[in-house]
């Protein structure tokens, strides 16, 4: 609802095939996330966090179990709206590429640094 977004893109063919996620702060639940094996690597999706759990460290702490269950052979890479790259690239991930649009917002590709 908060960035608008309808309904009929935000569940796509991948649902079946992706891992989903939960976080909750208090016993309520407050954010989500998914991943998917792609011909790419691990796609990293849909990380939410309620505005109101947002600072509490909900999205660093969904990012860390996501990137602590997926195969750390493959390269794991996300879409990131241009206003959350600074928290991506504090995570350990670099923007690549152009800005480019999905359901109107503005996003770059990032995909994770790995320290062989």
């Amino acid at each position: 609802m908060e960035q608008q977004v309808p309904p009929e893109i935000e569940y796509d063919e991948y649902e079946e095939s992706s891992t989903h996620i939960l976080a909750s702060l208090d016993g309520v639940l407050v954010g989500t996330a998914r991943w998917r094996k792609t011909e790419n690597g691990q796609k990293l999706e849909r990380f939410a966090v309620l505005k109101s759990a947002r600072g509490k460290g909900v999205g660093e702490a969904l990012v860390k179990f996501v990137l602590d269950q997926i195969d750390d052979t493959d390269p794991a890479y996300l879409n990131s709206q241009v206003s959350a790259i600074p928290f991506y690239a504090r995570m350990g991930f670099e923007a690549k590429g152009e800005i480019f649009y999905e359901a109107g917002i503005p996003h770059r590709k990032m995909v994770l640094k790995r320290i062989k």
